[in-house]
């Protein structure tokens, strides 16, 4: 038997192993792209269709929030760093959810009088929306799932947990609940 046509044999299935693995490695149904914030879009408090791109350049501080929650006074907090570091480049986006103990039973449009009359909110809140379980938004399913966002998985454990994304729209971090808005850790973030 000729040498040549031996290492022909040979080569053939390594060849076809090989290629067929490149396409295996290749099939878009098993990858998973990562995504931007400013991918996404939500709607507004008062019913309107908001696009995540519009915050490009900007930093950006996702938080859910509840009307009955001992950590509802947060909102001082929250409205104070977004009249501080607000508009130009930095954003709050505050998504009502009633996920934990029911402490977000009202509608819409009460929550959104609630804000306004108790606490002054001037940045934007978005309308009532689910940030665990079956029915959680795209958005919190980004916010929460590594394999979406890149970075990590962060559940989200209670009302007011603070989501910090970048000015590019990429997941920077997740801040407990219990935290502050302006603590040490969100400001020193703010300012870098």
């Amino acid at each position: 038997m000729n040498v040549n046509f031996f290492i022909f044999l040979v080569l053939i299935p390594v060849i076809g192993c090989a290629q067929g693995n490149k396409s295996k490695n290749t099939n878009t149904k098993n990858q998973v792209t990562m995504k931007t914030l400013h991918e996404y879009r939500a709607t507004t408090i008062d019913g309107n269709e908001f696009n995540f791109s519009e915050l490009k350049g900007k930093k950006v501080m996702i938080v859910n929030t509840a009307s009955k929650c001992g950590l509802t006074p947060q909102y001082v907090q929250l409205e104070q760093l977004y009249k501080k570091y607000g508009a130009e480049k930095f954003v709050i986006i505050g998504f009502p959810a009633n996920d934990f103990l029911g402490q977000e039973p009202a509608s819409n449009e009460e929550i959104a009088a609630f804000c306004q009359k108790n606490y002054g909110v001037s940045f934007q809140m978005m309308e009532k929306i689910s940030v665990k379980g079956k029915a959680i938004h795209p958005i919190y399913q980004w916010l929460t799932l590594k394999e979406q966002n890149g970075v990590q998985d962060a559940s989200v454990t209670w009302n007011f947990q603070k989501f910090l994304i970048d000015e590019n729209g990429n997941w920077v971090k997740s801040v407990s609940p219990k935290e502050s808005p302006d603590s040490e850790e969100v400001l020193n973030w703010l300012n870098n």
